[in-house]
């Protein structure tokens, strides 16, 4: 999607105000500029997941993303050096990143009939993503989100404000919630609105379309969306959050034994990629022989098996095991590691949305392995949902972070 508008404000003096310009930007252009490492073959899966649909329930806002030189101390007084007043919430980033990958989109949400909410409806539209079940109140504010970007250390630091009056389960009727689901590959949801949310979710169990959570951090009403789940992605922090356990493989352990619906378990490791827990189907009936493994020394056995000199991202898995967590349980399954190309400094703009955009890559492989009648993630060999904050290709997100997603086979 296009800025909502942009505002310099690097060139004015200390007593000028900012200027903003709200003319719409445009897209840039796939061949503009050459990321250096597009050397290797990046490969698209063959063919978009013909039909498949997608139903994301969540957050929708307006973000202010003032970039500064260094994030400021208590009581400091800085300029930015840009600010720029984007589309943003969780659900509009991950959504809008689908869409533009080809895939058909719904969202459920609400905003305000204002000019931030108006703005939004007009980003969302641009970009393909259907837009019938958004509640539009005509009274109240839409959400923002005032975020600081570090420049120096490519950072960013969110504070948000959430839409009022808030979305409640009567905001949506039962035929618009048929409607909405209705031909569904897939139903996501990123844990706000959680009472509307849990509403959309038992129906989608009941018509029983897969439902991805996004974990970002534990929140009211999340436990019981995370029982419905069939595939949770977590940021770097949640799963040693929510589970208490000592380590992140452990805590990948934990989740799938309190879960037991879920197949996979993904936690994003900013630079470091990312990590899997996938769970084995069959258990060990397949498999009786599959060996007792501590899964936090099969991390270190699998982080050994990495390339350092690549530079191109790969995909580390193990063979099935048991993975045991000591204190906790023991799960069969494969641990999968997820590498990520090291971008110089001066080619990343920021992080902002990066974990959205990470998201709507899972799904999307997600759906292409349903399309290919594939009872397994893993049947897609080396998938890997590798993300770019680079300036190269407005693919993904509603803003100009223009993320790179690529599914790599």
């Amino acid at each position: 999607m296009t800025n909502l508008c942009t505002t310099l404000s690097s060139s004015c003096s200390n007593t000028s105000p900012f200027i903003f310009s709200v003319q719409p930007l445009k897209l840039y252009n796939a061949t503009r500029k050459k990321h250096r490492s597009r050397n290797f073959m990046l490969k698209m899966c063959s063919s978009i997941p013909q039909n498949a649909t997608v139903v994301g329930c969540g957050s929708l806002s307006v973000d202010f993303l003032a970039t500064v030189a260094a994030y400021p101390k208590p009581d400091d007084k800085i300029r930015t050096t840009t600010l720029k007043v984007q589309g943003g919430g969780n659900a509009g980033n991950a959504l809008t990143c689908l869409a533009r990958l080809g895939l058909n989109t719904r969202i459920i949400s609400k905003i305000a009939d204002d000019s931030q909410g108006r703005g939004i409806l007009d980003e969302l539209r641009a970009d393909g993503v259907d837009t019938s079940f958004l509640v539009v109140s005509e009274e109240g504010t839409s959400p923002f989100t005032y975020i600081i970007v570090d420049n120096e250390t490519k950072t960013r630091t969110c504070i948000h404000t959430p839409g009022y009056p808030p979305m409640i389960p009567q905001d949506l009727s039962e035929s618009s919630l048929v409607s909405a689901l209705d031909g569904a590959s897939i139903a996501y949801f990123d844990g706000r609105l959680y009472e509307t949310a849990l509403v959309v979710a038992h129906e989608a169990a009941r018509k029983n379309i897969p439902i991805l959570i996004d974990a970002e951090r534990p929140r009211e009403g999340l436990d019981d969306l995370l029982k419905l789940a069939d595939y949770v992605v977590c940021s770097a922090k949640f799963p040693k959050a929510w589970t208490e356990a000592s380590t992140v493989p452990q805590a990948l352990v934990s989740i799938l034994l309190r879960l037991p619906n879920v197949k996979f378990v993904t936690v994003t490791l900013g630079k470091d990629g990312c990590l899997m827990l996938e769970r084995s189907v069959n258990g060990t009936s397949k498999c009786p022989s599959v060996e007792d493994v501590d899964v936090d020394n099969l991390l270190k056995s699998l982080e050994l098996r990495k390339d350092k000199s690549a530079s191109i991202p790969t995909c580390i898995s193990s063979s099935v095991a048991k993975l045991k967590a000591e204190g906790i349980g023991t799960v069969t399954g494969k641990l999968y590691i997820g590498t990520a190309e090291s971008i110089p400094p001066s080619e990343l703009i920021d992080t902002t949305g990066a974990g959205d955009a990470f998201i709507g890559a899972v799904i999307y492989g997600r759906c292409q392995v349903q399309r290919s009648r594939s009872s397994k993630w893993s049947s897609i060999r080396c998938t890997l949902c590798i993300i770019y904050s680079v300036d190269f290709l407005a693919l993904s997100q509603y803003k100009r972070r223009d993320v790179f997603i690529g599914i790599f086979k």
